[in-house]
């Protein structure tokens, strides 16, 4: 059996919100975005092209493993979060009771960054796209979704038809 909280990660410009935003309305759940729960400083962080340390990330991770087992407890939900880090995952999936569904977006340096470069309004910008590329690791267990010439909602079909059959067996 697994949750019913599903995690959209991947790096900046790969869609999490996006994704994020059209799953949870298909599965009618409430969406969460990580960016939401940084602090004011890991905010200014970013928006001044510095990366985040794992110090800057620890109590926003934990902020968020406590809000996943609520959302589990309250029915579920979709987060979207970067969760670049196995030892990140690790944190989240400790709030959780059942294992968490991870939908892994993963798009080339180039579409990445072209998707950044017309972003408008947000802290995290194309600047730190190497940093997090270099501090990504590709969690094998995730279901991985090649972005290249996808639609959002063929990826989020996507999700759901990997997932639905497990959710029938709960």
């Amino acid at each position: 059996m697994a949750s019913n909280v599903f995690i959209v990660m991947g790096v900046s410009g790969s869609g999490k919100t996006t994704i994020g935003r059209l799953l949870a309305k298909q599965l009618g759940l409430p969406f969460y975005d990580a960016d939401n729960f940084h602090s004011a400083a890991n905010i200014e962080k970013m928006r001044s092209g510095i990366p985040l340390t794992d110090a800057d990330r620890h109590d926003w991770l934990a902020t968020l493993a406590a809000g996943i087992g609520e959302w589990e407890k309250a029915g579920g939900a979709v987060l979207a979060c970067s969760a670049l880090k196995e030892t990140y995952r690790q944190t989240l999936q400790a709030g959780a009771q059942l294992p968490l569904r991870w939908a892994f977006l993963d798009g080339s340096r180039e579409l990445l960054r072209s998707r950044l470069l017309m972003r408008k309004n947000h802290y995290m910008g194309a600047a730190l796209l190497d940093s997090q590329l270099e501090t990504l690791e590709k969690p094998a267990y995730a279901l991985q979704l090649p972005l290249e010439g996808k639609r959002p909602q063929d990826i989020v079909a996507k999700i759901v038809r990997t997932y639905a059959p497990m959710s029938a067996g709960q």
